[in-house]
């Protein structure tokens, strides 16, 4: 995959920055959405903790939130409102555009508050139908699933995907790498099958060091910000990386729901994506050497990972799924993922605990799946601790040992 992104003419705070035509991924990720901060005399982007801003000039200001409110765009000249945008988010929200290649990118406090956005966006339109794949994100299936939003959701398979299409479909929705069993679609062949329809891929699990969707025909790209993109386990946030236009009906909802990202957790996420790469590409490669024990461990029942790679490894034991989650001592047992310590959690107990068991079951999340977010320990001292966890498990061994799936 090319490591390189396309470069645009920006604007962040006023200032304006010409890009050059392509710039690595690695590059982007240090330099995006900081292009002004040696014409300002700064090194490190400030933070702008401010709920709101002064102006003397009641009419241009009157102006600026009637464009906003007419088309979504962000306003021209000083911030007026926090609930309007806030300028350190607005780096981050430069800087996720351009490391998945596309207009625009919108943040919000979380995850959820993101897909609620969209789910939002697009019902205003009248296009309250969702075709969605399984699995995804167990709150995201929830949310379909319970239409809490008036959503009506159709689940298929990716080669049903085009018949499910109707007049007030409004979205199509897919996870790959999926959570949390790592299974893969072809998001380019997805692309053509929604036809006039939005796709909306959650990239989460890949983030764009492994997979940009906007590439390969996605309209929207979700992230939960509170994994990779921070990183380090402690900021929350969400954001949909997309087309100006999509990104201005965001911009609107967000604006109306108040669903917005504090400044401070604008300010770290940002910092998270400057080594973003770095941790992704070292997490992944030990990913890669866990998954290979663990496909060999005849207490294993079987192995999940991706064939793009990464720091995700979902695995099935032969035993006692809990006593393994009981025994990690140097792993975290612990919801949520991405972060640089190595976390393990039990699917069908908390993640996808929400979503019906017969359902959950039929999408490959079986009651003995355990999750395993990589982090940047040694591998050794990893292996130690799983290896010590296993033994707990107490489960018959099996005749032989099981390959990895996706390798």
């Amino acid at each position: 995959m090319d490591s390189r992104t396309h470069g645009t003419h920006d604007a962040q705070d006023g200032f304006a920055v010409d890009l050059p035509a392509r710039r690595a991924l690695a590059t982007e990720a240090v330099h995006a959405g900081r292009e002004d901060l040696a014409e300002l005399g700064l090194h490190a982007p400030p933070l702008d903790f401010s709920t709101t801003y002064p102006s003397h000039d009641s009419r241009d200001e009157a102006a600026r939130i009637d464009a906003f409110a007419a088309d979504g765009a962000e306003p021209d000249g000083p911030p007026v409102y926090g609930r309007l945008g806030n300028p350190t988010v607005a780096r981050f929200e430069t800087a996720v555009a351009r490391l998945e290649g596309t207009g625009g990118a919108v943040a919000f406090a979380s995850g959820m508050a993101a897909l609620s956005a969209v789910l939002l966006a697009r019902n205003t339109l009248g296009l309250r139908h969702v075709v969605a794949v399984r699995p995804l994100y167990g709150c995201s299936d929830h949310l379909l699933t319970a239409g809490l939003l008036g959503n009506e959701v159709t689940w298929t398979d990716p080669a049903g995907i085009a018949d499910a299409l109707r007049p007030d479909t409004g979205l199509v929705m897919v996870e790959s790498p999926a959570n949390p069993t790592l299974a893969e679609v072809d998001l380019r062949a997805i692309a053509h099958a929604c036809g006039s329809v939005p796709l909306l891929a959650d990239n989460t699990f890949a983030t764009p060091v492994l997979q940009r969707p906007a590439a390969l025909g996605a309209r929207l790209v979700l992230h939960s910000a509170t994994k990779y993109l921070g990183g380090h386990g402690d900021v929350m946030g969400g954001v949909v990386a997309c087309d100006e236009e999509m990104a201005s009906r965001l911009r609107q909802m967000r604006f109306a729901t108040g669903a917005v990202l504090h400044p401070l957790a604008g300010y770290l996420l940002l910092r998270g994506l400057s080594t973003l790469p770095v941790r992704v590409r070292a997490a992944s490669a030990t990913a890669e050497e866990l998954t290979r024990r663990l496909a060999a461990d005849p207490r294993v029942a079987r192995v999940h990972y991706p064939r793009i790679g990464g720091a995700m490894i979902a695995f099935e034991v032969h035993g006692d799924p809990h006593a393994v989650i009981g025994r990690v001592r140097l792993i975290t047992p612990a919801v949520s993922l991405g972060s640089v310590d190595t976390l393990i959690q039990h699917p069908a107990s908390i993640s996808h605990r929400i979503v019906d068991a017969t359902d959950r079951r039929d999408a490959g999340v079986s009651d003995r799946l355990l999750r395993l977010s990589v982090g940047l320990e040694d591998v050794e001292d990893l292996w130690s601790d799983l290896d010590t966890a296993l033994g707990a498990a107490r489960g018959p061994a099996p005749a032989r040992r099981q390959e990895a799936v996706g390798r």
